[in-house]
Order: structure tokens, then C-alpha cells, then sequence
């Protein structure tokens, strides 16, 4: 019985026999290895189209982007978890991709869902990009909702990644409607939140790929691509020089107990 659901496992993205293998189309070792960058094939995978020389130089401009930061939660997670487990570096790049929710990594995708609708509502009832801007802010400040892809504990100016990645989107040539509504975005929030919230680079992101004709639902996995890239960095330093335990330590020395105790107890103070 159909319940809502296929019966037949189909998918257009692959297939092969024993002479050949296609994917989206093309015959993998004669039309692609060697022949297309990882990044025009990540783009063929997902949309089963190749880019144009504009939506590559852009998707390749976000992937950079966002790879490396540091040794943020995600990639402490993930040199911890080598430390414990140094023969299993997929559980390693697992750790620091888990983690990937609304404050790390996702929020490139629900700033690129603001965009869209804002871009809607534009639309619908003939408003500039900035009133637009304005009623969806104030529609998420009232139900007490984040404005996705503004400001950053670092930056307080825009992120400098956000000019750069906003210049290579007009000197590929995409269209920089998504942009606009970013900035449109920027200009409002003052006004709206009394907070000088900047554009950083998650709300760049989405901006540009969209500009660039990259599918909204597969947003969130550009930064999950790009990081990890970034995690198979860290995790090669961390087999050569450890500092996963160093991290775990780092964690555990400021910690105290808060917690009641038994009668009689005393906990002694860390030195």
C-alpha cells in the first residue's frame, strides 16, 4: 500500500552497471574526473545541472569562506573525540559535524529563508525591499524569534568576510537581488531591535549562492561541506599534535561543583 510515499527506490543521481558509471547524466571517468572541480560537482550533485562559470566562482568564494574558524565548540568536539578514538577519524568529523544546528553552521540556511521571504512578500504587495525588511523583522521580533545571520560576538563592524564575498558575487555577475534584501535587512535593524547588528558572513552566504541560482534547500549543507574540509585539517594536526585532552582539560580545570553534597563532604577547591 502507497502511503504518501514511493514504493520503488528511484533516485537521478546515479547509476551504474559493470562497464559504467553515470552520474546526473555524465559518464563519471570519461565526462568528470579530471575534467570538473570538486566544487562544479558538488553544484552538478545537488542540482543535477553543471554551473556556469558565474554560480562555480561564487559557490567556490562560500566554500572558502567558511571552512576554517578556529577551534570553535565543533571543532573541539572533534579533536576530543580523536583523542579518544585516534583509528576512527569518521566518528572525529561526525563529532564536529553534529553540532551543526541554528547557532553554528544552519544559520546560514534560515538567513537564506528570511531572504525568500522577504523577497515574497516584496512581490505580493508591491513593497520596497526595506518595508518588506521591516515587517518580517518586526514579525519575527514579536514572536521573539532571532534575526538569523546578524551580528557576531567578533566583528562588530560586518564581518569582513561579507565584503569580500559580496564583491565576488558582482564581479561573477549574478544579479545582487538577494544581496539587496540582505542589506536591506542591516539598514532596518537598528531601528527595529535599538542594536547595531551587522551582516556576517552566514547571512552572506545564502545571499550570494541565492543570487547565483543555488537551490534554498540545500543551504545549511555548503557550510556542512566547506567544515568539513576545515574538521580533516584539525584532525590531521591533532594525530601529528594533540591537544584534544589539552581541550578537555582546559574545560574540567575552571569547573566547580554546584551541586548539593552529602552530609559530612567537603569539597576541596581545584588548585
Amino acid at each position: 500500500m502507497k502511503i504518501g510515499k514511493a514504493t520503488l527506490p528511484e533516485s537521478a543521481i546515479c547509476g551504474s552497471d559493470d562497464e559504467t558509471i553515470v552520474v546526473r547524466g555524465q559518464d563519471l571517468c570519461r565526462d568528470l574526473i579530471g575534467r570538473v572541480s570538486f566544487t562544479d560537482y558538488f553544484w552538478l550533485l545537488v542540482t543535477g545541472q553543471k554551473p556556469s562559470a558565474m554560480a562555480s566562482r561564487v559557490l567556490d568564494a562560500t566554500l572558502v569562506a567558511i571552512a576554517e574558524h578556529g577551534l570553535v565548540p565543533s571543532v573541539q568536539a572533534s579533536r576530543m573525540t580523536l583523542a579518544a578514538a585516534p583509528d576512527a577519524i569518521q566518528g572525529a568529523v561526525a563529532a564536529g559535524i553534529l553540532g551543526c544546528g541554528s547557532v553554528i553552521l544552519g544559520a546560514s540556511e534560515t538567513a537564506g529563508r528570511l531572504f525568500l521571504r522577504i523577497d515574497a512578500l516584496a512581490k505580493d504587495k508591491g513593497l520596497s525591499l526595506e518595508a518588506a525588511a521591516t515587517e518580517v523583522v518586526q514579525d519575527l521580533r514579536a514572536r521573539k524569534q532571532a534575526i538569523p545571520g546578524y551580528g557576531h560576538p567578533l566583528h562588530k563592524d560586518r564581518d569582513p568576510r561579507v565584503a569580500r564575498l559580496f564583491a565576488v558575487g558582482a564581479e561573477a555577475g549574478t544579479p545582487g537581488h538577494f544581496v539587496a534584501i540582505a542589506e536591506a535587512v542591516e539598514k532596518v535593524l537598528p531601528g527595529l531591535t535599538n542594536r547595531d547588528l551587522r551582516l556576517n558572513v552566514s547571512a552572506a552566504i545564502p545571499a550570494v549562492l541565492l543570487d547565483a541560482g543555488f537551490p534554498a534547500d540545500a543551504l545549511k549543507g555548503v557550510p556542512i561541506l566547506a567544515r568539513c574540509a576545515g574538521l580533516i585539517g584539525h584532525l590531521t594536526e591533532e594525530l601529528q599534535n594533540p591537544i584534544g585532552f589539552a581541550l578537555s582539560y582546559q574545560a574540567t580545570r575552571e569547573q566547580r561543583y554546584t551541586g548539593p553534597l552529602p552530609e559530612g563532604v567537603t569539597l576541596k577547591a581545584k588548585e
